[in-house]
């Protein structure tokens, strides 16, 4: 486990709702009955949070943070407050919202785009609880203690509170467990040893950390574990309701596929120009986003 000052991000849900229903969502979209849209006072209160801190970068997530529709709004108070290399923004640049392309070029210094059209983007089995699982208490806190997700990706903030982990914030707004702590200006000074609680709490609801077999984000069906898809059923879960999830068997497998194995950087400009934009590497290893001049369009989007 990372503390999270040593993280390149901290990721900001505006919103759980998303285009996409890809397998294995470690936001978990299409299980909630009713998205989650962050307030504008709560987001307010995330990026003052982090004013101080002194190198993080504060990250637009989602879902999809494009369909928040008070997206331009959190950016003009996001540019308020901290600079342009430290704002981000992890998109599939819908349809639909080119309106945004000069605002986002403006606002963001990194973007991450991925439409989750490839067949080698993979997804762990998120909602596969590790507590079910057959393997010893002591190795599977060993696994957790080694989680790919939270020593490479970011912390959390949503509307119940700030999480050390992205999947831990996901499961606490699925469902409604309110861990979080409180978003003040000194909640990511936080260290390993006081994730604790919050581990105890979602860890073993997630098996990220586990030996399991991972699934193409374009199947659109999440693997379960069957005590998770009774507690799925229980909430009204759409994805349950529509067939889209397979119960798993438990059966553990060393899967060492990469989960985004391809290296050409053709896929991200693809996406960029949808919305009249190419992209350059940056230091951080992000991407910037620059204008294209005299776009349309419709030049892209027939």
């Amino acid at each position: 486990m990372r503390p999270i000052l040593d993280m390149d991000s901290i990721a900001v849900l505006l919103t759980n709702q998303c285009i996409n229903r890809c397998s294995n969502c470690t936001q978990l979209c299409g299980h909630q009955a009713k998205p989650d849209f962050l307030t504008f006072e709560q987001f307010k209160e995330a990026v003052d949070s982090m004013e101080s801190c002194p190198r993080v970068m504060f990250g637009f997530h989602g879902g999809e943070p494009l369909l928040h529709p008070e997206f331009a709004e959190f950016c003009e108070y996001a540019k308020l407050k901290l600079p342009k290399d430290r704002l981000g923004l992890w998109t599939c640049f819908p349809k639909g919202k080119e309106n945004y392309r000069e605002l986002i070029a403006d606002t963001f210094g990194h973007v991450f785009l991925n439409d989750h059209t490839r067949e080698d983007i993979l997804h762990g089995p998120v909602l596969v609880a590790s507590e079910e699982l057959p393997i010893a208490e002591w190795y599977r806190w060993q696994l957790i203690d080694k989680c790919w997700i939270q020593n490479a990706w970011s912390a959390s903030i949503n509307s119940n509170g700030a999480f050390f982990c992205e999947v831990a914030a996901s499961l606490s707004l699925l469902f409604n467990l309110g861990k979080g702590w409180k978003v003040d200006n000194k909640w990511w000074t936080r260290t390993p040893k006081d994730y604790v609680e919050q581990m105890e709490t979602f860890c073993p609801l997630c098996s990220c950390a586990m030996p399991l077999k991972k699934r193409e984000s374009i199947d659109g069906r999440d693997d379960i574990s069957p005590k998770m898809y009774e507690r799925l059923k229980e909430i009204g879960s759409p994805k349950i309701k529509q067939g889209n999830c397979i119960v798993h068997d438990l059966t553990l497998c060393q899967d060492d596929r990469q989960i985004a194995a391809y290296k050409d950087l053709k896929y991200r400009d693809a996406i960029a120009k949808r919305y009249g934009m190419f992209l350059t590497i940056n230091n951080k290893g992000f991407q910037t986003p620059h204008l294209i001049k005299e776009w349309k369009k419709e030049e892209v989007l027939v």
